[in-house]
């Protein structure tokens, strides 16, 4: 099993930044854990949820939506099982929700990128952007 944790949500001015973190546990992601897909997802009120970053913890290779390329870095810490996303030039759109979510992943040369692709998931982290 997999548990995630969130942290570092909180209410910011646009231009702002964030570093949201994701810690990683369980018995099977410490066993395989150079064989997931890690990824950032954000939900609005009313909105579907979407993928903003991902990355494969084995090989690093990492996907940005576009609406945060430039912005936002998704990083990992394999040594803490950590999982990182920094958000600079914050704008009120990325107001959300945001959740970690993991897959154990083989036989991949990149991340899926749909919500449903993904079986772990954190309880969410609050992001408010204020103009």
């Amino acid at each position: 099993q997999v548990q995630l944790v969130e942290s570092g949500g909180g209410s910011v001015q646009a231009g702002g930044s964030l570093r949201l973190s994701c810690a990683a546990s369980g018995d099977t992601y410490r066993r395989y854990f150079s064989n997931y897909c890690m990824g950032w997802f954000r939900q609005a009120p009313g909105k579907e949820r979407e993928g903003v970053a991902n990355i494969m913890t084995g090989g690093g290779s990492t996907h940005y939506a576009d609406s945060v390329k430039g912005r936002f870095t998704i990083s990992q810490d394999n040594a803490k099982n950590t999982l990182y996303l920094q958000m600079n030039s914050l704008e009120p759109e990325d107001t959300a929700m945001y959740y970690c979510a993991a897959v154990r992943v083989s036989g991949r040369w990149w991340c899926p990128t749909s919500k449903d692709d993904y079986n772990a998931w954190g309880q969410g982290t609050q992001v408010t952007v204020s103009s």
